[in-house]
């Protein structure tokens, strides 16, 4: 406790009310200000002129202010006020989130005669709170996607294989791929990855980038987006690595998009793989191309992007086409031609 007979105490203290980065205020017991440091004024928007001698309940939201008539209350019995988080309101009208902390104020003969608030903004920590949030409700959300696709895949995968060790082979290897595209989303914070980033994840396991083209205008795939044309791209990759230009010396890939306005009337992005090599066979094509690999490049990849999806496969030749809203896409609609 400070004597009234020490003014060095209260130079100090007074030189911290004024410094202090937390709003400090004091009210009497009828809630009227009586006191407002600078750190008030930067918070609330009120000047010191402006803001003592009114009721502190104009820093209140209407849906609020049954809070001060309990502060107040509690205060006058003596009863502590424990640090709370609530919504007060600027000066300009904008809603600000607080943390308050109350302490009496007592006279020299140790009545209660009002009340000292600290408030301290946090509404950045509540932001961050909230962006925890979503992102833990997202990562809930992938994680129970991720475990269907994967079900899927096995059920999928064991209809199509009587081999054991090809089998273990098959789903070691596409689960893999889910985790490639998996990274690609973690390294953005789950915001979408880029399809030439996707491609070139996906492709690069099975080499040969010299005989490898890749091109198309910049896109931001969304999450949805990035899971299904990864699995497109895994399937497409590990039978032309088999059985198609990557298998062959002679063989090329070539991998492109645009964008264009659809029979709809809207934007749409339009992917083509396109393998071409001598020794691609229009029989061993589509005896190798048959199985879950066919199954996600016909239904599952179109239908996750609703969209629609073409199968090309003849001598010398194979080629994998998809059509499929932006919006459905990518992140936000690319600022490019229609191509």
């Amino acid at each position: 406790m400070v004597s009234r007979a020490d003014p060095h105490a209260i130079a100090r203290l007074a030189a911290i009310v004024e410094w202090s980065f937390d709003a400090i205020v004091s009210k009497d017991l009828n809630s009227i200000i009586t006191s407002w440091n600078p750190a008030a004024a930067r918070l609330f928007g009120y000047t010191e002129e402006e803001a003592v001698g009114q009721s502190v309940r104009m820093l209140i939201p209407e849906h609020l202010q049954a809070e001060e008539e309990t502060i107040i209350e509690r205060i006058k019995h003596g009863e502590a006020v424990e640090s709370f988080e609530t919504t007060r309101v600027r000066k300009d009208g904008t809603l600000i989130a607080v943390s308050i902390t109350i302490s009496p104020i007592k006279n020299a003969r140790g009545r209660i005669i009002g009340a000292s608030k600290i408030a301290r903004d946090i509404t950045v920590a509540k932001e961050h709170e909230r962006r925890i949030r979503l992102l833990m409700r997202e990562v809930n959300h992938r994680v129970k996607n991720q475990f269907a696709v994967i079900l899927s895949m096995v059920r999928e995968t064991t209809k199509r294989s009587t081999d054991p060790a090809e089998l273990e082979s098959q789903i070691r290897e596409r689960i893999m791929a889910l985790s490639r595209s998996h990274d690609l989303l973690v390294t953005s914070d789950w915001t979408g990855a880029s399809l030439r980033d996707l491609v070139l994840e996906h492709l690069r396991p099975f080499g040969h980038e010299d005989r490898i083209s890749v091109s198309g205008p910049d896109i931001t795939l969304q999450s949805n987006a990035v899971q299904a044309l990864g699995m497109a791209f895994h399937e497409l990759g590990t039978n032309s690595a088999k059985y198609g230009a990557l298998a062959h010396d002679m063989g090329k890939l070539t991998v492109g998009w645009m964008f264009k306005i659809g029979s709809s009337g809207k934007r749409e992005m339009a992917l083509s793989w396109e393998e071409v090599s001598p020794g691609i066979s229009a029989a061993e094509a589509e005896d190798a191309r048959k199985g879950f690999g066919t199954v996600v490049l016909k239904r599952v990849a179109p239908q996750a992007l609703s969209g629609a999806s073409v199968l090309e496969h003849e001598a010398g030749r194979y080629a994998w086409r998809l059509e499929a809203p932006l919006e459905s896409v990518a992140v936000q609609s690319p600022l490019h031609g229609t191509g």
